[in-house]
């Protein structure tokens, strides 16, 4: 949806639907890599209506163009601080838990508690107030968000959750 003024309205039910259509398998309209899940994030809230902006430097903006991509579509660390950097296009919010996700929000993870970002997830469903993801690398689909069924799961583990806002104005 196109709002006035040019911006549009983010469409949580479409970049839901591409995480479950895609959540095991590569969209070959994409590249791929042997660590995919913040490519595969970046794809989820593209087919939920999120502007690509920055390109052609691969240090700014969220984008991929032409065989091309910026680090925040494809590096879960940078994908984050672009998040709660954006002032225009694609934005997010760092919030507390995660009951106030949504459904297309996303989920970073520090295995280590290090303060390095090292995977990222998308919302997929919420069942009894808790959020269940998807996710590639180690593709998995409807997981709880905790993942402590994950080989990477340390006690040290921190979460980042981020508010996707509704708006890419």
């Amino acid at each position: 949806m196109i709002l006035e003024g040019g911006g549009s309205i983010y469409n949580r039910q479409a970049a839901v639907q591409y995480a479950n259509l895609w959540w095991n398998r590569r969209n070959p309209a994409f590249p791929s890599f042997q660590v995919d899940c913040t490519n595969y994030i970046s794809q989820c809230l593209l087919a939920g209506g999120a502007p690509m902006r920055g390109a052609p430097n691969r240090e700014k903006g969220w984008w991929l163009q032409r065989g091309n991509w910026s680090f925040s579509w494809s590096v879960a660390h940078s994908l984050r601080w672009y998040l709660e950097g954006s002032t225009t296009g694609l934005k997010g919010r760092r919030v507390q838990y995660a009951e106030q996700l949504e459904l297309g929000d996303v989920i970073f993870y520090d295995f280590q508690g290090d303060g390095r970002i090292d995977h990222s997830v998308i919302v997929t469903s919420i069942q009894n107030g808790i959020p269940y993801v998807n996710a590639h690398t180690s593709d998995s689909i409807n997981r709880s968000y905790l993942y402590e069924d994950s080989t990477a799961y340390t006690p040290n583990m921190t979460y980042f959750f981020y508010h996707i806002d509704d708006s890419f104005a």
